[in-house]
């Protein structure tokens, strides 16, 4: 089964420095039949103004990814990790007991266009940890690249505390995808830009699918589109 979550559907939050899209319910933004899916608590969609930012603050208990789509974001926190992420990187902080951390514009000039991701964890109160690595994305086109995956199970991946794994890929158009799916396993498509089918359902940016009971996919690129794709228990 394929469930389309539209663009045009999700939450919406412009604070002036910030335009944010929310696929699930989020801060102010609540619709009770949108709260997750499996273990996908968030995607939110953030547009940041030069030189604008999240101040410090804090979590806990959570997996939170970020990638961004263009420009780049400078990120703090409090065990001491300094770093900025561009395209082609993929960023991640296990909240586990307690972060707290800031993430900025890193141009006076230019916005900054990222997803940012949470993953409930299937374990709580562990030790915070960061990672950041790059990934051939752009690149090496026309295929999904595993960017994330279990901690101890997956290598040269980011680790998530989570039976999960997420590929991203760029594809040119024209370019066909064929993903199988475990039996017992669900799957989520964001498509980050540009427009695609899947299992002939048309999809524009912003779109996301719920998938359960499928055990392929096929994603075929209308133009050239960027994509998300959760492998989730």
């Amino acid at each position: 089964m394929l469930q389309v979550r539209k663009s045009h559907e999700r939450g919406h939050a412009n604070h002036g420095w910030l335009d944010s899209y929310h696929t699930f319910s989020f801060a102010s933004y609540y619709d009770p039949n949108h709260m997750s899916f499996r273990s996908l608590r968030v995607i939110n969609e953030d547009r940041i103004d030069p030189g604008a930012g999240f101040a410090t603050h804090g979590h806990r208990d959570m997996e939170i990814i970020t990638y961004v789509l263009n420009g780049a974001l400078e990120h703090q926190d409090s065990l001491g990790t300094g770093s900025v992420i561009r395209p082609g990187e993929v960023q991640q902080m296990s909240a586990g007991t307690g972060i707290q951390h800031s993430e900025y514009n890193h141009s006076q000039r230019e916005p900054v266009h990222l997803l940012q991701i949470w993953i409930t964890p299937n374990q709580t109160g562990i030790e915070p940890r960061y990672a950041q690595r790059e990934f051939p994305i752009a690149t090496e086109l026309g295929k999904l690249h595993l960017v994330a995956g279990p901690v101890g199970e997956v290598e040269n991946v980011i680790p998530v505390q989570q039976d999960m794994r997420l590929y991203a890929g760029q594809l040119g158009a024209g370019d066909e995808v064929h993903q199988a799916i475990a039996p017992d396993r669900y799957a989520w498509i964001q498509v980050a830009r540009g427009d695609l089918s899947l299992n002939e359902i048309p999809l524009q940016a912003g779109d996301g699918v719920a998938i359960s009971g499928e055990d392929a996919i096929t994603i075929t690129a209308t133009t050239a589109a960027e994509l998300l794709l959760f492998d989730l228990p």
